[in-house]
């Protein structure tokens, strides 16, 4: 040990620390949804959208590879969210968006078990379902934000927002069902 240095070995340099990662694109661009993350005014309903559209584009998949398919997003999700957040230097960051993806395909879910005649008014219904438990935050949505760190933290509280707006849209599928089917 150097007399003026008594902290470290003569062998290696002090490791200066480190603030931000470098920049992983395809984390970022996960995280981000493609870079629909950045847009400045409401980027978490911008990646509601997204998950809409990614809906859509999945609605011709049997509900069991939907599921395997939400539940690769979701691993996805977590990794790319714990990136983008040491990168990004914040915890859950407006930017960081996949999980609203994910939480907005969840509570869509219920769509594959009712084909109503138009899936517009389910779509609308799940979105906006999905918005207010995201921004609302109420009991198990709170929870979860406050209950996990890193990448699960950043999308448990969307996946529960989503499950409970999944729960909302079956509920309104199955008595809009039933009072159709009263109708015959």
């Amino acid at each position: 040990m150097s007399s003026a240095d008594p902290g470290h070995s003569p062998r290696r340099p002090p490791e200066a620390p480190q603030t931000r990662r470098p920049p992983r694109p395809l984390a970022l661009a996960v995280a981000t949804a493609g870079g629909v993350g950045f847009i400045p005014v409401a980027p978490g309903t911008w990646g509601s959208v997204v998950g809409v559209a990614a809906f859509i584009a999945l609605a011709g998949l049997s509900p069991l590879l939907f599921a395997v398919t939400w539940c690769g997003v979701l691993a996805l999700g977590v990794w790319s969210a714990a990136w983008a957040e040491r990168f990004l230097g914040r915890h859950d960051d407006g930017r960081i968006v996949i999980d609203e993806v994910a939480g907005q395909m969840l509570a869509l879910s219920p769509l594959f078990f009712f084909r109503p005649g138009s899936i517009t008014p389910g779509l609308v219904t799940g979105f906006v379902a999905f918005r207010v438990f995201d921004i609302w935050k109420p009991g198990p949505v709170r929870w979860a934000e406050r209950r996990f760190r890193g990448g699960v933290g950043v999308m448990a509280d969307d996946v529960v927002a989503g499950g409970l707006a999944a729960g909302v849209l079956a509920l309104l599928l199955l008595a809009t069902e039933a009072r159709a089917g009263a109708a015959l």
